[in-house]
């Protein structure tokens, strides 16, 4: 028998273990103070392993292994090198990394929802790497605007006066109001007093704007008359009409059109603005997918001020876009909230360079992945789940692999009665549970993002990319074939 006190002068030194060979050699591509903190961290765990267990028992040691109540604690440096080397990959591993997204939803939020175009990397990096023309005019040697270099592509396509953006439709919705309606009231329907992700919600973002928030008709109905009777000449700054992109009122229900209010304001000579939330620059009902009104109906609509996310169903990078009367926008660009809200350039580059793959609508769909994913033909979903299948195929470690007609969703707050026909590839695993599988995967070197319903793993090729079937496979054969009994 060995006392507690034996046991741990058993552990090996700090500096035995930073004199490894292993770790010498961790040292040539690691910082030394990332290193030692490692050591210490790890000899202090099996310290604490040691002190914890040993509390009130005697203590056996079998060479470098300690046998404390059945629990092995490895204190052979080469046990606690390996950790070191682990932990310390751990610490140099971004936290922000890629993942793969199985689940079948495309703009998945808190996966990053819309995936960018792979061919603007190049002009991204440009731009990252190296100084820009970020507020730098070439032509008069002056300083610029940062909302130049996306004001004309935008007026363009969406036929709008003008156009600036900012660092998400939230703060595009702040910024319009505290414009538009500070000090004034802001008259919205009952329906549209929404709720978004991260308790964004339209009456309190009325009081954080300074604007007056004037509720007319009831959650299920508003008349264009509600709108009319809640005028007060020189007290109302702006109506306000919220599309309800996260959910919708069924049943008996009536709202007034966007026209109809837009022709309500010219009238009394007060602004219509529309927050839009996703804003498509395509007419998705071409694809059979009904019900979204794009950026180009909107500004039909006779919207003075309209605001719509860069990502979403745009498929660009997170960011809020406003467009509208040339008169408001320059308004906005002059308020001290637009320094706090304005887009950085890279995410300005990422704009920019997905915008202008909107000019070629023969290519669009193709190049932009979101677009790509939301109108992919059934046919297509159906031969990559197949290829996919037939990879895990390959090995006898599945109790139970087959093709299930599913539905896909659009997610992000977009669409939300709107499913997508899709083939889902449904696996039940043997040596381990649904849920371990899961973990596994979730926990694996590129962390892969499935769904689980009724006791089964399902993946959704809609949202993973055909390049990642082998990694995939591989993974779950890795998996599967570690628990084999």
């Amino acid at each position: 028998m060995q006392t507690k006190q034996a046991l741990l002068r058993s552990i090996p030194k700090v500096d035995d273990v930073a004199n490894h060979e292993r770790v010498l050699e961790l040292m040539m591509i690691s910082s030394r103070q990332v290193i030692m903190d490692a050591i210490r961290k790890v000899i202090d765990q099996r310290r604490n392993e040691i002190l914890t267990l040993t509390a009130s028992v005697d203590v056996s040691i079998d060479t470098e292994t300690a046998e404390i109540k059945g629990k092995s604690i490895d204190i052979d440096v080469e046990a606690i090198v390996e950790d070191v080397i682990q932990a310390v990959y751990k610490l140099n591993e971004m936290s922000l990394r890629r993942v793969i997204n199985a689940t079948g939803v495309i703009l998945h939020t808190n996966l990053g929802r819309a995936s960018l175009y792979s061919g603007i990397k190049e002009s991204l990096w440009e731009i990252a790497e190296n100084y820009s023309t970020l507020e730098f005019n070439i032509a008069t040697g002056k300083r610029g605007s940062r909302y130049d270099h996306v004001e004309e592509i935008l007026t363009k396509l969406t036929g709008a006066e003008a156009a600036m953006v900012v660092n998400n439709n939230a703060a595009a919705v702040l910024l319009i109001l505290s414009t538009l309606g500070k000090g004034k009231d802001v008259i919205v329907s009952r329906g549209e007093l929404v709720e978004i992700g991260g308790a964004f919600r339209i009456p309190e973002i009325m009081v954080q704007s300074g604007a007056n928030l004037v509720e007319v008709g009831t959650t299920n109905k508003t008349h264009l008359y509600d709108y009319e009777r809640a005028i007060i000449n020189g007290e109302t700054g702006a109506f306000l009409k919220v599309h309800t992109s996260n959910y919708r009122i069924l049943g008996f229900t009536e709202e007034v059109s966007l026209s109809e209010l837009a022709t309500l304001g010219r009238t009394h000579d007060i602004p219509v603005i529309h927050d839009l939330g996703s804003g498509a620059l395509i007419d998705f009902s071409k694809f059979g997918i009904e019900g979204e009104m794009t950026v180009h109906e909107s500004v039909a609509s006779g919207a003075d001020i309209i605001c719509f996310s860069g990502d979403k169903l745009l498929g660009g990078p997170q960011a809020g876009i406003i467009i509208g009367k040339k008169h408001w926008i320059e308004q906005m660009k002059l308020n001290p909230l637009t320094r706090a809200f304005r887009i950085d350039k890279l995410t300005l580059a990422a704009l920019e360079a997905t915008l202008r793959l909107y000019f070629d609508t023969d290519k669009v769909i193709s190049q932009i992945p979101l677009l790509e994913m939301m109108t992919m033909p059934l046919e297509i979903i159906r031969e990559r789940a197949t290829h996919l299948r037939d990879l895990l195929s390959d090995q006898n470690l599945v109790d139970h692999i087959c093709l299930e007609e599913g539905a896909s969703q659009v997610g992000g707050g977009s669409m939300p009665l709107q499913e997508l026909p899709t083939v889902l590839v449904k696996i039940n695993p043997v040596g381990l549970s649904v849920k371990q599988l899961e973990t596994h995967l979730r926990q694996s070197q590129m962390p892969i993002i499935v769904r689980i319903q009724k006791d089964h793993i399902l993946l959704d090729v809609r949202t993973i990319n055909e390049r990642d079937f082998e990694y995939i496979s591989n993974t779950i054969k890795q998996i599967l074939r570690n628990k084999e009994v």
